[in-house]
């Protein structure tokens, strides 16, 4: 049985590897629907889906290109939870 302590760090890193593994995605989601507003402001297209199809491309080349990376990040942060599962 583990302490609270233990949990709450569990928790901790667990919280902070999903942030960490999730940025790439976020920040070029991101910085594609900032790019993508501001030619539609410039041109004064206001279509939905005009926003929303360069943005999910944008996301599956980004995690593509990270797919090897964030594999690696899941693995390593696996090994350690079962690691410290059976550790008082």
């Amino acid at each position: 049985m583990i302490d609270a302590s233990t949990a709450v760090d569990l928790c901790r890193q667990t919280l902070i590897s999903t942030v960490i593994i999730a940025a790439p995605m976020l920040l070029v989601g991101m910085a594609a629907g900032l790019a993508i507003g501001l030619l539609q402001a410039l041109t004064q297209v206001q279509d939905q889906t005009v926003s929303f199809v360069p943005k999910i491309f944008a996301m599956a080349a980004i995690m593509v290109a990270c797919m090897p990376w964030m594999l690696n990040r899941m693995v390593e942060f696996t090994r350690m939870m079962f690691e410290n599962a059976g550790s008082p």
